[in-house]
């Protein structure tokens, strides 16, 4: 592609560092927050076409989830990390800098695909074998993961160009690549699963189907649209700075979310110590539990631009700003998802064809598990501000907090007792993460933010966005 020239607006002209901070956090993150909101239906969709299928069916999906987790960690880390080094850049006025971040997002994105191709056919069976020996789920686990990692070329595209584009302050553009796989999908799921005969592998097709779709429009727009970076593949080369700074943000968010593969992989086990129901309690909970967390993740994809932005123009009110607002619709979102969850979990477990045992577990655990909703509010707002200013390692030790280092061995340990005491772990693990993460912004605000508005030398200004 030819390259584009972008005259950068000064901050004090972009909106991004001039808008009203509520209006312009709405107009970011509304898009982006009913994206979510369609991908979270299009989870529970289609947990409940295959739910129709049979209970091993979903018992097949729900032991395939730790694969597809780790699949979008790769996939959203790597184009978090690009999309906080482009708004920091763009923030800086380096036009230059947040090109060539952009570029190498794409090559990066290509490289991870390979990767997870020939992961996914290798330890599909074995994987799936981990858990189960009935045959009909094992086979059910292996063919679905297969397909879902070697056709995942249009899950890594999209969701690195997603990123760069909100990176500029573009949120509707996004917003339509992900509703085009997200329609397509729910489209694709009661076709191929039912029309087609296809069963479980239906639905894995109806899911990488979606992913392509929204590869190609996100490609359109990336490289016929009007936006405010550019990309340029001629002569290029691997630059060791970039790559520094793309994952000095990635990688913490690639683990944070590969933890997440790893804590359910453990919670699986746990849990199928006691029933294969419960299993499929825990991986019907992940699929309900994103009609609330989608929306707030919605938000942040909104705030970070944002933050990312006004650190790098070095405005403390407009950093603190989003972040105080930030704060408050994450808990508002919460707060009414934790009500949903205490008032009606059977209404929720009903949409899985659930059996009377699925009941039994699952409405208790969803009341219990819930608890930690407005806990997790706070946790992840923080979090973002961490990854927008470059501070990656602090989301990182967060992650592995909530979800490893905390939440496994409670959840061992309180399997010892009974199973109803197992889902206790989540609040237990939300709440000491979540003082950990306030030390954290306590210290990254005083040695930091607190200082961006204070007049530094350009060149000591510059060293520490950068670093």
């Amino acid at each position: 592609m030819a390259e584009k020239t972008v005259k950068l607006e000064d901050p004090a002209n972009n909106r991004m560092g001039s808008a009203k901070m509520l209006p312009l956090i709405l107009t970011m993150a509304l898009p982006a927050m009913f994206s979510m909101l369609i991908q979270a239906l299009y989870n529970i969709v289609d947990s409940y076409f295959v739910a129709q299928v049979s209970q091993n069916a979903l018992t097949a999906v729900s032991l395939a989830f730790p694969i597809q987790n780790l699949l979008v960690a790769f996939g959203v880390g790597t184009g978090v990390g690009v999309s906080s080094l482009i708004s920091r850049r763009l923030g800086e006025r380096d036009q230059e800098a947040a090109d060539n971040a952009a570029t190498h997002g794409i090559i990066l994105s290509a490289i991870t695909y390979v990767v997870f191709a020939v992961f996914g056919a290798i330890v599909a069976r074995p994987f799936t074998a981990l858990y189960t020996q009935d045959a009909e789920v094992l086979s059910m686990g292996t063919t679905y993961i297969t397909i879902v990692t070697v056709a995942s070329f249009g899950f890594f595209f999209a969701a690195v160009i997603e990123k760069m584009l909100q990176a500029t302050g573009n949120m509707v553009m996004p917003m339509i690549i992900q509703l085009v796989g997200a329609v397509a999908n729910i489209i694709f799921d009661p076709i191929l699963i039912f029309n087609f005969n296809m069963g479980v592998a239906g639905a894995a097709y109806a899911t990488v189907g979606g992913q392509i779709l929204s590869m190609i429009v996100g490609l359109c727009i990336l490289f016929f649209g009007n936006h405010a970076i550019a990309l340029e593949f001629k002569g290029f080369r691997f630059h060791g700075k970039t790559m520094k700074d793309i994952y000095v943000v990635g990688l913490p968010s690639i683990v944070m979310n590969a933890i997440g593969t790893l804590m359910t992989m453990a919670m699986n086990g746990i849990l199928a110590g006691f029933s294969a129901v419960a299993v499929n309690v825990f991986g019907v909970y992940f699929k309900l539990q994103s009609f609330v967390f989608m929306p707030v993740f919605g938000l942040t994809q909104g705030l970070m631009p944002i933050m990312g932005y006004n650190y790098g123009a070095r405005n403390k009110k407009r950093v603190t700003g989003a972040v105080k607002i930030g704060c408050v619709i994450a808990l508002i979102i919460e707060i009414a998802g934790l009500i949903v969850f205490e008032i009606c979990p059977g209404t929720l477990i009903s949409i899985f064809n659930a059996t009377p045992e699925l009941h039994e577990i699952g409405d208790s655990a969803l009341r219990i598990i819930a608890i930690h909703f407005p806990m997790a509010a706070i946790g992840i707002t923080l979090s973002t501000l961490f990854q927008a200013t470059g501070h990656g390692m602090y989301s990182l030790v967060q992650s592995v907090m909530r979800q490893l280092v905390v939440l496994v061995p409670a959840a061992w340990l309180l399997s010892k007792i009974s199973l109803g005491a197992v889902w206790f772990c989540f609040p237990i693990s939300e709440l000491i993460s979540l003082i950990v993460t306030v030390v954290f912004f306590v210290i990254l605000y005083n040695k930091e933010i607190k200082n961006l508005d204070k007049p530094v030398n350009s060149a000591a200004a510059t060293e520490s966005v950068k670093g």
